[in-house]
């Protein structure tokens, strides 16, 4: 296969991921504290020619020796974006916003017969009841929010007047008069790069990478003051419209320009196949 090809070839299979990374931002434009990702690219390996065997005639040579042939290129990697979205008023006292960069909520999710902890900025939380006598904090997929030492906030089902301070300390009222308190769980992440989209507007570690010291630190103790959350509202997406439409014509564009060199080496071949 022409080279050409080849090179057009890679390059369009690495644009393809980046166009649906793009359609993935636009579709979630709506979504509760979601995060754009963004992909960067890096070149594939190259091969070097050196077709000049005197070295004395690339005397004063501004360039480097040699010619360089590229084969595409690939995506390197794919980055949430951490900055902070826009917050929406509700006035639902179980809708929570994080008002920092880089914090997110602690959730329990069920896979089976495993359970694992992911993360989340889609603070719409409600009960659900376990018992006839207690209800359970929940996100809208229904899976259980933690709080500081990873255990499910469960309290009586006859609770009411929701309190959350900027600390994520959690405030119900009991039936009794007495009031009954939790810290909801809040790790800041430090790398994000260590993290990808689980569904359901949940986050977590990739299964293959090691858990790195510094990867993420739990909020807990001290480090609590430094928590900043915002009751009866809701945190909007950072998607930024225009800029992805305009990486989405630009995507295109590229797409373009690989299809035609592909067709265009194809041709060149015609034409020296049917050389007699």
């Amino acid at each position: 296969m022409n080279s050409s090809m080849i090179t057009a070839t890679n390059t369009l299979n690495q644009l393809q991921k980046q166009m649906d990374l793009i359609s993935n931002n636009l579709a979630n434009l709506d979504t509760t504290g979601y995060k754009s990702r963004q992909a960067t690219f890096t070149d594939l390996l190259y091969s070097e020619f050196n077709n000049q065997p005197n070295t004395n005639a690339e005397t004063n040579r501004l360039t480097p020796n040699g010619i360089r042939q590229g084969v595409g290129a690939k995506l390197g990697q794919v980055q949430i974006n951490m900055s902070q979205g826009s917050l929406k008023s509700t006035s639902n006292p179980l809708d929570l916003a994080m008002q920092k960069e880089g914090q997110y909520f602690a959730v329990l999710v069920q896979n089976g017969p495993k359970s694992s902890t992911q993360y989340t900025r889609d603070g719409s939380f409600s009960v659900s009841p376990v018992s006839q006598k207690e209800v359970m904090l929940v996100n809208s997929a229904g899976n259980p929010i933690l709080d500081e030492n990873s255990h499910p906030i469960t309290f009586s089902k006859d609770a009411s007047n929701y309190k959350v301070d900027e600390t994520g300390k959690l405030s119900v009222k009991l039936g009794n008069g007495k009031t009954q308190s939790f810290n909801l769980g809040v790790i800041q992440i430090n790398k994000p790069q260590f993290f990808e989209q689980k569904g359901n507007n949940l986050i977590g570690l990739s299964e293959n990478v090691p858990q790195t010291a510094g990867v993420f630190t739990q909020m807990n103790g001290a480090l609590r003051n430094q928590i900043s959350v915002g009751q009866g509202m809701l945190e909007q997406s950072n998607v930024d419209m225009s800029k992805e439409m305009t990486d989405l014509l630009n995507v295109q564009r590229s797409y373009q320009f690989q299809s035609r060199s592909i067709t265009m080496a194809d041709q060149m071949m015609g034409l020296v196949n049917g050389i007699r």
